[in-house]
């Protein structure tokens, strides 16, 4: 039974939209199938009020252009560690394990054009770290505004 929900779990990943995170020298870490926030009004909603999310699953905000990006936590329920990246997809910085219920203030240095956001933990769980790539598959990337 596990073979044939793993089997079902991998092949609804890979036909969906997803992001392929690689080390700089191509080595996978991890991949992630996401939903994707490509307009202000998804952007503001986010992953609030939702209670659990799969391991390999997460939300990718796209921005119409690169901008120093800032979240909050506000309604949001379980912790996250936000991945910050540019134009190319590079990782410009992590935030791990956002505190939930809060409205402080999460940001890293520097511009972000894409910020994708997974469970609490696992960047520290799949070695993802700044300077590692994300490869979008299964859609392009763009604003929507």
């Amino acid at each position: 039974m596990l073979a044939v929900s793993l089997t079902i779990s991998l092949a609804a990943c890979a036909e969906g939209p997803r992001i392929e995170i690689t080390a700089p020298g191509g080595d996978a870490r991890a991949t992630v199938s996401v939903e994707i926030a490509d307009n202000s009004a998804k952007r503001e909603i986010g992953l609030m009020y939702r209670r659990n999310m799969d391991e390999y699953a997460g939300m990718i905000f796209i921005f119409g252009a690169p901008a120093h990006q800032e979240f909050w936590m506000r309604n949001t329920l379980i912790p996250l560690d936000m991945i910050f990246a540019d134009g190319a997809g590079k990782i410009i910085g992590i935030v791990p394990n956002a505190v939930p219920m809060t409205d402080a203030v999460d940001s890293v240095p520097g511009d972000s054009l894409y910020v994708l956001e997974v469970n609490g933990g696992f960047c520290a769980r799949h070695g993802v770290k700044p300077g590692d790539l994300l490869h979008f598959a299964g859609f392009v990337p763009k604003s929507l505004d």
